[in-house]
């Protein structure tokens, strides 16, 4: 509660003010602003992932794709052939034609690690194929 004090009334005759004092409210609001703020950014948490399975649609294949595999023991095949790390850019070229545009098909095991997938995905960039799909299980694996 609240007094004004006017010029024309007597010391004894203080009149209540019925008005809300909002400047505290007002900082609390603001320093709770603050602490929402500074807090919100530390609330998301890395979540473990499950990447082979995908439950997106499937999408239409070409006639003859290419596939590209990664085996667990990193060997790599295009097609059916077993190819060295090495001549995966003449094997990809054997099997599309020469053809940079057209889009390979990438699978892995499970067991493969995401660095040598990823070591895989830098040969085919190196070799100038651009367009790369990654293929996964169609539907996700029942939850035990």
């Amino acid at each position: 509660m609240g007094a004004k004090l006017g010029s024309n009334l007597a010391e004894d005759d203080l009149v209540e003010q019925h008005e809300i004092n909002v400047t505290p409210f007002i900082d609390v609001m603001l320093v709770l602003l603050i602490i929402f703020m500074v807090a919100a950014p530390l609330a998301t948490v890395d979540i473990g992932v499950d990447l082979p399975a995908s439950s997106a649609q499937m999408q239409p294949r070409p006639d003859k794709p290419v596939f590209v595999t990664v085996k667990t023991d990193l060997s790599v095949a295009v097609g059916e052939n077993t190819t060295s790390k090495d001549g995966l850019a003449s094997a990809l070229d054997a099997a599309t034609n020469n053809h940079k545009d057209e889009r390979i098909f990438l699978r892995a095991d499970k067991a493969v690690s995401y660095g040598d997938l990823m070591e895989i995905m830098n040969a085919l960039r190196d070799s100038g194929y651009l367009k790369i799909a990654l293929v996964g299980l169609e539907t996700p694996p029942a939850a035990p």
